[in-house]
């Protein structure tokens, strides 16, 4: 039986290297895969997905309004495919995320999302809110704080290299991203106890 998977990290945890793994060992062994990337904040229309250390792959773009089980059974009518993956799966729609539960339920193809569980903010994206309701397997990857803590939140820097604390849900740059633990992750965002309030309680 076939399963929904969300692997899910913050920034720069290799979620995209290991998809590109994954999809190596398929077709490793003579089985065909299908990769899709978000074209929400591509400028051209071929896709592209890229890792940090140098790993990439052709892939499919989607967007919002995209009908995803309709292309990929359409797809696999024609040629098997026996694993979809998805990039950046934080910007699926709720109903694409259902498309894919039906990918696996009804095609009986497993399909592999990966994506961010929450922006620079602390907000549940709409894909990975879906993703997290409906997916049949959970699984973090893990990336640690410079504390050396496990990172689970984000913060997002601007032109001037401090901490944004308002903005849109989305800017483009891998560089502009850094993943911390959520009490550094309060600290910067201004939402830690004061230090005395800390001291107090802690006696």
């Amino acid at each position: 039986m076939a399963k929904l998977y969300f692997n899910y990290a913050t920034m720069n945890a290799g979620k995209t290297t290991m998809l590109l793994q994954a999809s190596y060992n398929y077709r490793e062994r003579g089985m065909s895969t299908m990769l899709f990337v978000a074209g929400h904040y591509r400028k051209d229309e071929s896709g592209l997905i890229s890792s940090r250390i140098g790993l990439e792959a052709e892939a499919e773009m989607f967007r919002d309004g995209d009908d995803l089980f309709a292309r990929i059974a359409e797809h696999h009518r024609h040629s098997t495919v026996h694993c979809v993956f998805v990039d950046e799966a934080q910007f699926l729609e709720e109903e694409q995320v259902w498309q894919l539960a039906r990918v696996a339920d009804r095609l009986n193809v497993p399909v592999m999302c990966y994506g961010l569980r929450t922006d620079f903010q602390g907000n549940l994206f709409g894909g990975s809110r879906a993703l997290l309701a409906i997916a049949d397997e959970l699984r973090e990857v893990r990336t640690i704080c410079r504390c050396g803590r496990k990172a689970t939140m984000v913060v997002r820097l601007g032109p001037d290299g401090k901490v944004a604390r308002q903005g849109e849900q989305v800017a483009i740059g891998k560089d502009i991203y850094v993943s911390l633990c959520r009490r550094h992750w309060e600290d910067e965002m201004g939402r830690g106890e004061p230090d005395d309030l800390i001291g107090f309680a802690a006696g």
